[in-house]
Formats: structure tokens, C-alpha cells, sequence
């Protein structure tokens, strides 16, 4: 008996936490709408990704989690738009995007999301003002430059960064420089959606911590989705999505999510 009521109280709970989530969802615009989205890598394979319904409202900070080959890298693409879906529409801040041309998804997502690659994807030969000024170019902003010169020195003062890095080629880079250079590259453009991947997998507990409260404090009212298969990270964030809860039906299959190219930036 005290079994069934402590299972009746934690499912209370929870549905508590979900109507308290959708009220606060409903005073918010919506970042993200994802309905009856599915890929295929081919025509005859099974989908990988087959996702019902899935919303972010603006500004939240969303943690999401799955082991390898989940479908995490194939979700990442389809919301940056390096992919399409087979089947479904994604609709990006209220505006749709799957449906638009691979021209319209390149310049959308280079004015509106930024994205923080696992590997950095920084240019080696490259000075970091170069890399970062890369961002600024692909989205067609003509900011002043002194105007661009002090965004890029307060981007660097709340990452930690000393100005003298600017000059330094990438590859001259510290790992934690590298990573905090991706981070500004990623916000240089004030993006309302970021998406973060997989940022963490090479630090130790010690950096772990910190990084993250650096990205929560620089992210500050994006919309954040951020990827990873370390669970520990899940107490960062105040929702937390699975890829067996989203895409339910393809969980037990084995995706091609390890061998999807992460999400990619197109010139």
C-alpha cells in the first residue's frame, strides 16, 4: 500500500512539473516546433529520427541527452538545417525552415543560430579576429569596426580572454582557449538559438564546472540546446529531453547518429 502511494505521489509530482512547464511554455514564444519529423538516410532504410511533437520555448536552456548512435548528431543537423527531413516540418522562432531552400537555411542559420562544435571547427591557419569575423561575413552584417572591435573585446572580457588572443593563430591555442574562441564565434551575431555539442568530453570534472557556468552566464537569454551523453551534466539545466523519450520507436535501432557529420556550419 505505501508502495502504490508513494508511485501515485511521484506521478503527481511529475505531472505537476509538466502542467507548471506548459503554463510558463504558453506565456512564451515558441524557439522551436518540431511535428512528425522523420529521416532516412536512404529511401529504404528505417528512420532514424522520428519525433511526434517537440517544443522549446524562447529562452530556454534545454539539456539533451542519449548514448551514441542515439540520433543526438542527426537531430543537431536537422535543426541547423545541414539536413532535411524525410517526412515533418521544423519550424525555427515561429518562422518555418525545413521548407525553405538550401539558401535561405544557410543565411537563416548564419544570422540566427550559433552553433558550438565538439571539435571547435576553428580555421588553424587563421587569427582568432579572422575566425570570428568569418561569423560576422557568412551572415552578411556590416557592423562599424570599431562597433565589431568592441563587441569582440567584451565577448572575450566575460570569456576570459586576454585581447592579445585575438592576434594568435587558432592552432596556437590552449584546448580551453580554442573552446572559449568557438564560444564567441558562436555569439558574435547575438544568435536567439544556440546549439552546443557535445562541448564537455574532453575536460575534467574541475573545467567541466567551470566552462559550464561560463557558457550559462555568456548564453544568457538564447534559447540553448545543449548535447551530450554524460549525464551528470543534466544539473545544469532546468529541462532535460532524452532521444528515447523524443524518438521512442527508433530508440532500439541502431542510427547512423555516429556516423552523421556533426552539425556543420555551411560557408
Amino acid at each position: 500500500m505505501n508502495t502504490i502511494n508513494k508511485n501515485n505521489s511521484t506521478h503527481s509530482q511529475r505531472n505537476a512539473v509538466s502542467e507548471e512547464h506548459n503554463a510558463v511554455n504558453k506565456e512564451r514564444n515558441t524557439a522551436i516546433e518540431v511535428s512528425n519529423l522523420q529521416f532516412s538516410y536512404t529511401k529504404k532504410s528505417a528512420p532514424v529520427i522520428d519525433i511526434k511533437a517537440w517544443q522549446v520555448s524562447q529562452g530556454e536552456h534545454v539539456f539533451l541527452s542519449g548514448p551514441s548512435g542515439s540520433g543526438k548528431s542527426t537531430l543537431l543537423n536537422l535543426l541547423c538545417g545541414t539536413l532535411t527531413p524525410t517526412q515533418g516540418d521544423i519550424a525555427l522562432l515561429e518562422q518555418p525552415f525545413s521548407s525553405l531552400s538550401n539558401r535561405q537555411r544557410d543565411k537563416f542559420r548564419a544570422c540566427h543560430i550559433g552553433v558550438v562544435f565538439q571539435q571547435f571547427n576553428l580555421i588553424p591557419y587563421l587569427s582568432v579576429a579572422q575566425n570570428i569575423h568569418a561569423a560576422v561575413y557568412f551572415a552578411g552584417s556590416k557592423p562599424s569596426k570599431k562597433t565589431e572591435d568592441a563587441k569582440l573585446r567584451h565577448l572575450l572580457d566575460k570569456l576570459q580572454l586576454p585581447s592579445h588572443v585575438l592576434h594568435a593563430k587558432a592552432d596556437a591555442l590552449s584546448i580551453g582557449q580554442q573552446q572559449r574562441v568557438a564560444i564567441a564565434r558562436a555569439l558574435i551575431n547575438d544568435p536567439q538559438l544556440l546549439i552546443v555539442d557535445e562541448p564537455t568530453s574532453a575536460l575534467d570534472t574541475d573545467a567541466r564546472d567551470s566552462f559550464m557556468s561560463l557558457l550559462k552566464d555568456v548564453a544568457g537569454e538564447s534559447t540553448m540546446i545543449f548535447v551530450s551523453h554524460d549525464k551528470a551534466m543534466e544539473s545544469y539545466f532546468d529541462r532535460h529531453c532524452s532521444m528515447s523519450e523524443l524518438s521512442p520507436s527508433t530508440n532500439h535501432i541502431k542510427t547512423r547518429g555516429d556516423e552523421a557529420p556533426k552539425a556543420q556550419e555551411r560557408a
